[in-house]
């Protein structure tokens, strides 16, 4: 619809000037990402899934929206890359009401609208289930919520889910393993569903990062769902000073304390999950086998005694 055509609406009555302001605001959020946010944004977007091969032709992808700035932007790099039309395939925006305040819902409405980002909601009480939980509370609330997310897709023909988890997300997930986990592990770019035959779950924002995210929200001006339960809004108002209400604010805070001496520290982190080499740890599994650094060891030994002596023999 061309200027001429709004102009002559909004006399009618047909178009608001809020309407008229709300569709150059899209347009300017969108050209962003086209723009100046097309190396940090976009491109890792799409490096992400063809490094990982992340979408494939005819896939019917559910883009998984919690109302956070992750899974906005998310949803918006997806309709950028159907309209570049590079592959062949579906979406569907999903989003699941775990038991949002009113205040919450009305906020994740408002922004698909001024998104355009045609969401279908279907509602749970997750939040209920979980409120009186005191051991991991928010595990287990992740662990319905995605199980309720691959139902509500599968049901909508879909064979894959995208969360927005982002390159921070990555990182502090394998550092938490590390130091309260007491192991070696990430979270993985793409993941097949255990208990929903022929599902898979993707996480396109792999290599995005958090810093990028806020700097694309803040100058749009857009306002996203902090929070949704009250625990996240006791951790979402905590003074950054005080100690971490959580484990994964903690971590955050220890990776932000050592960036700032070390600006490397998070890449470092990130490519620590490329380049483990398993000569050099204890013990490792392997599709579900335990092996040990000593399982091989003596024979290594003997095969090198075995060389040192066929050497020798040789002399004349």
């Amino acid at each position: 619809m061309c200027n001429t055509d709004i102009k002559k609406q909004q006399q009618e009555g047909a178009v608001t000037d809020s309407d008229y302001a709300d569709r150059n605001r899209l347009k300017h959020i969108e050209a962003s990402l086209r723009t100046k946010y097309k190396h940090k944004i976009f491109n890792k977007f799409v490096q992400a899934i063809c490094d990982f091969d992340l979408v494939r032709p005819d896939d019917k992808i559910a883009v998984c929206i919690s109302g956070g700035k992750d899974s906005m932007l998310m949803a918006k790099l997806f309709q950028e890359l159907k309209r570049r039309n590079k592959i062949p395939f579906e979406v569907k925006f999903l989003s699941m009401d775990p038991g949002y305040a009113e205040r919450n819902r009305q906020q994740i409405e408002h922004n698909a609208a001024l998104l355009n980002i045609p969401i279908t909601f279907f509602n749970t009480k997750v939040f209920d289930a979980v409120f009186h939980v005191e051991q991991n509370p928010c595990y287990l609330c992740a662990k319905m919520r995605r199980g309720f997310l691959y139902r509500h897709a599968q049901e909508a023909g879909c064979n894959k889910i995208a969360l927005g988890h982002h390159f921070n997300d990555i990182i502090e997930t394998s550092l938490m393993s590390m130091i309260y986990g007491g192991e070696i592990r990430t979270m993985m770019p793409k993941v097949k569903s255990a208990n929903w035959a022929g599902m898979e779950l993707i996480r396109p924002m792999y290599y995005v990062r958090e810093a990028d995210i806020k700097h694309w929200r803040d100058e749009n001006r857009l306002e996203f769902l902090q929070c949704a339960c009250r625990f996240t809004e006791r951790i979402a108002a905590a003074n950054p000073d005080d100690p971490a209400p959580s484990k994964r604010q903690e971590i955050k805070q220890l990776i932000a304390r050592l960036s700032a001496e070390n600006p490397q520290v998070p890449d470092n982190i990130f490519h620590a999950m490329e380049n483990v080499n398993l000569s050099v740890v204890l013990k490792y599994k392997l599709n579900g086998t335990l092996h040990n650094v000593l399982d091989a060891y003596d024979n290594e030994e003997q095969e090198k005694q075995e060389q040192n002596i066929g050497s020798v023999c040789d002399i004349p």
